[in-house]
């Protein structure tokens, strides 16, 4: 006669209320011997069979007609190796049984991930395919530490939670269970009966694969391979390179024509990659490919941080569209969103009946503006699954770069909050203290572990030291959007010509703070929607003005310090705002040469030109790079700069912002001799008016202070770029 567990305890098993199944179920030493007992709804009959041998051993008695099997094994003292014979109304099955495994997580990984120092925790959490004891199946590993049960449910099992329930790990909160036979390809999720004896069925935060929304399920793949990042990567990303990015939504690049269904990540490396390489584009910027619920959001609302979205294809795919991108000498970088989260049922959102990845105070965890939920920086095990995955998008799909979304409502505690409705730190200021050492904690990463990959903020305030390093007070990260910049010359560039003279500092203001930072230019997606208008509708004038103006403005961009970044469209300069539902409109460059043919040669010109010469790039962020020849002259709109590589080598850039021709404009240079035109945005091939210079020498005539200087013929609403040439 078997020792049978309690009842109660049978019946809360069969409940899901159990949270040690381990102590009933698997292989007991029991006084009359090794004692055998499953869990198998709807099984009629179950033997023992000895995984060596191959024999039957015992016929396991239905204790508990919902399906608890026991049996003692005759004459064995020892735990042995088994498998189970389960007969499922007529059908015969071997299986393994999960119960018969000890513990899965190694100490050193307990450490480190009650720490929240772990360096790779998804190498332990989540889904990993593993061989143990001789027996292939699937290691689940989930964080939920006040749950009261925690299974694993999926295509292996039914959805039934009453299969797997697995092992608490009390010490950390983890939950853990291998299930033999669970292989790649198969969906699952976890059931939890929450801290407040609720059913959830939540996705696991870990999981490396997702369903297609609106489906939600999580999928079992292995992690990819880690991806070496090659010597010209790191040179492309330094701060000495030429680094032009084009940002990208993948899902309305290009659209196909007959059902204006997504491009493939395949098709995308077709035709978007050499599309970038033959722009002369360096980088290229993807908008979040988290997995996300709502297109909407751009995927800017993630909830699969360790998933690339399904809608273009599987994770495979997508590594294979990077794989391409690298091949063609261009580095990705990918927008990364770890401050906020949005509430779906099935994702983070109160994850075992607690405020377990978010704030309990809606002051501190509720982000007014998008109504989302804001991370628990503090909570190490938040903060770990965070800096975790900045790594993995790193080192498993080479990815270059993150751009960090939002970084000012991370950093401050009031952000767009009014009195009141915020948490003031432990010193009673507004800085969020917890996020900003999770910042600086993962920029220091990835700067040890993955060397040669960089970060660059989205910060709109002015909080010293973002591209600072650490240990001098700083964030870490390497680059910063130029927020300022954009909007002071956007303010400038959609005024009247007839009063610009009135707002000319806005041009030349952020010379005042530029090295304060290292900035990136940024004309982004953020400019171009709701009701902001395109950037070509904001110029103003006529058409021909309007891209005049524009052509203008890009050469301003170009030659001015600071790494570029232009969002998909304005290279041929559309027209009307962005639709993350549709297409770009590329029939504008279609029927014959005309305006927008005329940008999309200038954008393309501007980057080769801007990577062939060193003075444009090398020294962005230093001031010897930098100084202007023309700043005052407001009443003719006109500015005149040089920049300058570490050889003394220069680049003479003017601006005229008038629609008016000025012939023999004088200014002084520093370098005499012979300079030639090397780009000037009025020429015919981008459908300007053709006022040229070609090949102009300086005169020993005192002009802005320098005793040489050139006159050049300045063409209407334009840039132009000069170099000096030998005699």
């Amino acid at each position: 006669m078997s020792e049978l567990p309690d009842r109660d305890a049978i019946n809360a098993l069969f409940a899901g209320n159990y949270a040690d199944p381990f102590s009933l179920l698997g292989m007991h030493r029991t006084q009359q011997g090794l004692e055998v007992r499953a869990l198998l709804p709807e099984a009629l009959e179950v033997w023992v069979i000895e995984t060596s041998t191959g024999r039957k051993l015992a016929q396991l008695l239905c204790e508990d007609a919902r399906g608890f099997f026991s049996g003692v094994i005759p004459r064995r003292k020892n735990p042995f190796r088994y498998q189970l014979a389960v007969n499922w109304h007529g059908q015969q099955n071997l299986i393994d049984d999960a119960y018969r495994f000890g513990p899965l997580l190694q100490e050193m990984d307990l450490w480190l991930l009650a720490e929240g120092t772990h360096l790779r925790p998804y190498e332990t959490l989540g889904a990993h395919g593993d061989v143990i004891d001789g027996v292939f199946g699937t290691r689940f590993c989930v964080w939920a530490p006040n749950a009261r049960r925690v299974s694993v449910v999926g295509d292996f099992n039914f959805w039934d939670g009453r299969r797997h329930p697995m092992r608490l790990r009390q010490e950390l909160g983890i939950w853990e269970l291998f299930v033999p036979g669970a292989v790649n390809g198969q969906l699952y999720k976890y059931e939890i009966i929450d801290a407040n004896g609720e059913l959830r069925i939540k996705a696991d935060p870990y999981a490396f694969e997702a369903q297609m929304r609106p489906q939600t399920a999580s999928m079992i793949c292995g992690l990819p391979a880690p991806v070496e990042m090659k010597e010209e990567r790191k040179a492309a990303n330094a701060f000495d390179a030429p680094i032009s990015i084009y940002e990208v939504h993948l899902g309305s690049w290009r659209r196909h024509t007959d059902n204006n269904f997504w491009l493939s990540y395949k098709e995308l490396a077709e035709q978007l990659v050499p599309y970038v390489k033959e722009m002369g584009f360096t980088h290229i910027e993807l908008l979040p490919i988290n997995e996300h619920p709502f297109d909407g959001s751009w995927g800017y609302q993630p909830l699969g941080m360790y998933a690339p979205t399904r809608r273009f294809g599987t994770r495979d795919e997508f590594r294979a569209f990077i794989d391409a991108a690298h091949e063609a000498g261009l580095n990705v970088l990918l927008d990364w969103v770890p401050g906020h989260f949005p509430s779906d049922d099935f994702g983070l959102a109160k994850y075992d009946g607690t405020e377990l990845y978010e704030h309990s105070d809606p002051r501190e965890g509720f982000h007014q503006d998008w109504n989302t939920l804001i991370y628990n920086f503090g909570r190490r095990e938040v903060s770990n699954y965070l800096s975790g995955n900045a790594l993995y998008w790193t080192e498993r799909f080479g990815i270059d770069g993150l751009r960090v979304d939002a970084v000012a409502s991370m950093i401050y505690r009031d952000y767009s909050r009014s009195e009141g409705e915020w948490v003031p730190n432990q010193y009673g200021g507004r800085e969020n203290l917890e996020a900003i050492e999770f910042l600086r904690h993962t920029n220091r990463t990835l700067g040890t572990v993955a060397s040669g990959s960089v970060t660059m903020a989205e910060e709109s305030t002015d909080y010293p030291g973002v591209t600072r390093p650490t240990e001098d007070g700083g964030l870490g990260f390497w680059f910063k959007w130029n927020l300022g910049w954009m909007h002071d010359t956007l303010d400038y560039m959609k005024v009247d010509p007839i009063y610009r003279k009135h707002h000319h500092d806005l041009m030349s203001f952020g010379m005042m703070y530029n090295y304060t930072e290292n900035f990136v230019l940024p004309l982004s997606h953020d400019e171009v929607v709701h009701g902001k208008r395109s950037i070509l509708d904001r110029m103003p004038g006529d058409a021909w003005q309007k891209f005049a103006n524009l052509r203008a403005y890009y050469g301003w961009m170009w030659g001015f310090p600071g790494k570029k970044l232009l969002f998909m469209g304005n290279e041929f300069a559309q027209g009307r705002e962005w639709n993350h539902d549709v297409s770009l409109d590329w029939h504008l460059l279609e029927g014959g040469d005309n305006w927008h043919n005329g940008v999309h040669r200038l954008v393309r010109d501007l980057n080769h030109t801007y990577q062939y010469y060193t003075p444009l790039h090398q020294l962005d962020f230093d001031p010897a790079g930098f100084e202007w020849l023309v700043v005052n002259d407001a009443e003719h709109s006109v500015f005149a700069f040089v920049r300058r590589d570490r050889e003394g080598n220069e680049v003479i850039v003017v601006s005229n912002f008038t629609p008016v021709p000025r012939p023999g404009y004088r200014f002084g240079v520093n370098q005499p001799g012979y300079w030639r035109e090397v780009l000037n945005t009025d020429q015919h091939e981008y459908h300007g008016s053709d006022v040229r210079n070609n090949r102009v020498h300086t005169d020993e005539q005192e002009s802005h202070g320098r005793p040489q200087s050139l006159s050049l013929n300045l063409p209407p609403l334009a840039t132009v770029w000069l170099v000096r040439e030998a005699e």
